[in-house]
């Protein structure tokens, strides 16, 4: 099976397109709502989300939790809501908020926010809370986990990095360290998954290829994540895969800077990041958008139940990898077949990806 370059990037484009316009217009207030007219064809249905810190216009993840609700509201005329906080304390809160005023399923978008859904699930048994990016237990029946098999984007990352670091003919910002670097937010499980699976991908294609990891602790510290990228570009690394939000861009425009290479996370992140031209090579995506609409339409039909933890990887179509765009033509096509070649294993069952980066390890 081939990775359909063209469909996907169609898709990305309009999620980022839409991203775009939910950052106009929830900054006002920090709350935004469909349409009276959208909302008219399913009566009474409200969905709402609280983002992670950074809100939207992240043109990551909250914008495609996001994209999510736009899709439901446009194709289901569902009601929605986003309330963005300001700092940690205000999840509790806003989550309380959107429930008490009987928006259900109400999002949690962030690992961040497991207590507060695991506390206010009690509060309000009527409401069914949806935790992105959260593998809850105990699991109450009133919660939904919605997480992603990050490992198996990452891992797609890491047969990119693995097999063009070692291929210094092809590009003059290749050199013949054969390192590649991976530069993370905080250390949660997500953003652990993807830097495992790199591991993983580039062990799979080139064992004497070395990964040298850098965690910031922030998703939103441009600064944070040049000063890492820097430091892994001075210790050889020529391509660098950041799992880290608005800290990755800045690793991004490290790279551009210091003529290395840069793999992005999350959304199409060439179609986010403002003139990254062939300083990317690809992104490890994360559907979110199709977790977010899913749930809601399970909602609408009167067919959403708690008490489940789901995942969504390479074969749920909820994650994968963005398309080469200025790399497609430039990239030798042993190293596109080899990516095909790994998607087809981890679909098939013939590789498991590991979740954790200690099981990566030669």
């Amino acid at each position: 099976m081939r990775l359909k370059h063209g469909a996907l990037a169609a898709v990305l484009l309009t999620i980022a397109l839409l991203a775009a316009v939910a950052a106009g217009c929830a900054k006002e207030g920090g709350v935004t709502s469909a349409s009276p007219a959208a909302a008219a064809s399913t009566p009474g249905l409200k969905a709402a989300m609280v983002a992670d810190i950074g809100g939207l216009g992240d043109r990551g993840f909250n914008d495609l939790a996001y994209a999510g609700l736009q899709r439901a509201s446009k194709e289901l005329g569902v009601q929605i809501e986003v309330l963005e906080p300001r700092a940690p304390a205000d999840y509790a809160r806003n989550l309380t908020k959107l429930a008490a005023a009987g928006d259900n399923p109400v999002f949690a978008v962030g690992y961040q926010m497991t207590d507060a859904v695991t506390r206010l699930a009690a509060r309000f048994p009527g409401v069914t809370f949806a935790g992105l990016d959260i593998v809850f237990d105990p699991l109450a029946d009133n919660v939904i986990g919605l997480s992603f098999k990050e490992q198996e984007a990452g891992y797609l990352a890491g047969v990119v990095a693995g097999t063009l670091t070692t291929r210094t003919d092809v590009d003059p910002r290749l050199n013949a360290a054969q390192v590649v670097g991976f530069v993370g937010g905080m250390k949660i499980p997500p953003v652990q998954r993807y830097e495992a699976g790199f591991i993983a991908g580039v062990r799979s294609v080139a064992p004497g290829v070395r990964v040298r990891s850098v965690y910031t602790g922030s998703f939103s510290d441009a600064r944070k994540g040049s000063a890492a990228a820097r430091s892994l570009i001075a210790g050889g690394a020529d391509i660098i895969f950041a799992a880290a939000g608005v800290t990755g861009n800045g690793a991004a425009e490290a790279c551009k800077r210091e003529r290395a290479l840069f793999i992005g996370v999350d959304a199409d992140q060439y179609e986010t990041i403002a003139g990254i031209g062939d300083t990317i090579l690809t992104s490890a995506v994360k559907r979110v958008d199709n977790a977010v609409f899913v749930t809601v339409k399970a909602a609408a039909a009167g067919d959403l139940k708690g008490g489940e933890n789901r995942v969504f990887g390479l074969a749920e179509d909820g994650v994968g990898l963005a398309p080469f765009h200025e790399w497609d033509a430039k990239l030798p096509q042993d190293i596109k077949d080899a990516v095909a070649k790994a998607r087809d294993d981890v679909v098939s069952g013939a590789v498991t990806v590991p979740e954790t980066a200690a099981h990566s390890s030669p």
